[in-house]
């Protein structure tokens, strides 16, 4: 049986993924930054190019890259333990690109926020 304290950390983490495709929708990384902990990093392959960074380098790619204003969330799955959360999202259409990218989250001052975002960029 799910209590009240899970049942309100997923509808957080939820809403932290709404506010990730929002963010994309606007293509500003203004967006994004609160749900991003000052020292989360991203990484997967660009084609044949690793890309692994702090999160940073994923705030000038969406900047520079713009908006997706067509993207397309899919699966969503939340895995919840205390304090630490994974998530797994399928994303299509993001400026023509698939997407399916996993985060994990840490629970800070009661606030769930991403501390990595490790994709998987499908070929065309």
């Amino acid at each position: 049986m799910t209590n009240s304290n899970d049942r309100e950390d997923l509808q957080q983490i939820e809403s932290l993924m709404k506010t990730y495709i929002e963010g994309a929708r606007t293509g500003s990384s203004e967006h994004m930054r609160p749900i991003f902990h000052d020292m989360a990093t991203i990484c997967g392959y660009v084609g044949p190019d690793l890309f692994a960074n702090p999160i940073g380098a994923f705030y000038e790619w969406h900047d520079d890259n713009g908006a997706a204003v067509d993207v397309q969330p899919g699966d969503l799955r939340i895995d919840i333990e205390g304090t630490a959360a994974s998530v797994r999202i399928e994303i299509d259409n993001w400026t023509g690109h698939r997407f399916t990218d996993f985060f994990t989250l840490v629970k800070v001052d009661g606030r769930w926020q991403i501390m990595s975002k490790v994709f998987y960029m499908h070929p065309e």
